[in-house]
């Protein structure tokens, strides 16, 4: 049966669209997540090398025997702050330091940071083991910012941020198809309850 409502004709059978759901989401890129996850071990080896140059700025300054260490080590710490920042590829930072938005630049700066935490070796007397983790935490970063050179020169960053667009515009479909999915029911929803 159809009544007329005037302009248009309105059947009081529902007529049924087949709906437009998504399927399952797609499998994340592994190139994507084998890149988040070196800069996730690129930032603990930074935030490493910022508790060893902490604790050797405090007992620069503590025991008084070399504040220009001291010196040396706060920057040290700075500097590895801006790389565990650079590392969350936070847009407002990399607005205005553009140089850390390629590898080869970030690479360097990890260089410096494990060079500077390496630098002036200290006497710790007995503390073997706070040697040991300088140790570690500048070759952890000088081995993360040599990887991130080599990564640079191999034009890996293009890749990633190509790979990056794309999964960001399927991401952005897939929200805008479950959108408009949403909105299609709301419509039937209320077409019905006009015809009740």
């Amino acid at each position: 049966m159809e009544r007329d409502t005037g302009e248009v004709t309105v059947s009081s059978q529902p007529q049924r669209v087949d709906s437009v759901r998504p399927g399952p989401r797609p499998r994340p890129d592994p190139f994507l997540v084998t890149c988040r996850l070196f800069g996730f071990v690129t930032a603990v080896a930074s935030i490493l090398c910022i508790a060893v140059n902490v604790y050797s700025a405090v007992r620069s300054f503590k025991h008084g025997y070399d504040v220009f260490d001291g010196i040396f080590r706060c920057y040290a710490v700075v500097i590895a702050v801006i790389v565990v920042v650079a590392e969350t590829e936070w847009e407002f930072f990399i607005k205005f330091w553009k140089v850390l938005e390629y590898s080869a630049g970030r690479g360097m700066l990890q260089i410096f940071v494990a060079v500077m935490t390496r630098a002036y070796p200290e006497e710790y007397g007995e503390r073997n083991d706070l040697i040991l983790l300088r140790d570690i935490a500048s070759y952890f970063l000088l081995a993360c910012g040599a990887i991130y050179i080599i990564s640079g020169l191999l034009c890996f960053g293009f890749i990633k941020r190509a790979r990056l667009a794309k999964e960001n515009s399927r991401e952005q479909a897939i929200n805008d198809l479950q959108e408009l999915e949403r909105r299609r029911e709301e419509l039937e929803a209320l077409l019905v309850q006009e015809r009740a």
